[in-house]
């Protein structure tokens, strides 16, 4: 085997100067351990961040649910519930789950069910949704309420239709 020359001086390279371009490459293509941590950490600190924010905007959302619920999609059900019996259930008549279940002193009269589902649903926090018929704010009509994120009838936080 011939030895290989020098580019420059045409001189045969020992060993140790043909093993060191090889490892100067391997050497500087590499991440170390310490760079690899940061940007570890930089990204927990991005993915932190952002699920600290996405937090807001589903406690929003949660709002505008109830809202909507107590405002508008039980409108319909208790509507017809009313011109098939002839008022809004009362508390004598199962409250709310009348939508679902005929009460036992006028099921003859009873169409339903009124609204989707075998029951009430819960509010976005887990909590039943409250129903008053008469109601206390709205004369003549019923008051339907969430209890809100707090869960105390009668909190700052309660959403109703009123």
């Amino acid at each position: 085997m011939s030895p290989t020359l020098s580019p420059t001086l045409d001189l045969p390279l020992t060993d140790r100067e043909l093993a060191e371009p090889l490892a100067k490459t391997r050497h500087t293509a590499a991440f170390s351990l310490l760079e690899i941590l940061v940007v570890l950490a930089i990204i927990g600190l991005i993915v932190g961040v952002a699920m600290s924010n996405l937090g807001g905007v589903f406690s929003g959302a949660q709002v505008k649910v109830a809202k909507l619920f107590v405002t508008s999609e039980m409108e319909i059900p208790l509507t017809s519930y009313r011109v098939d019996m002839g008022d809004y259930p009362s508390a004598d008549d199962g409250g709310l789950n009348a939508l679902w279940v005929a009460p036992g002193n006028k099921a003859g009269s009873w169409h339903g069910p009124y609204a989707k589902g075998n029951a009430a649903p819960l509010d976005p926090w887990k909590h039943p949704y409250q129903y008053k018929y008469p109601g206390s704010h709205n004369k003549g009509g019923y008051d339907l309420w969430s209890t809100g994120p707090g869960g105390t009838d009668g909190g700052e936080d309660n959403i109703g239709n009123w």
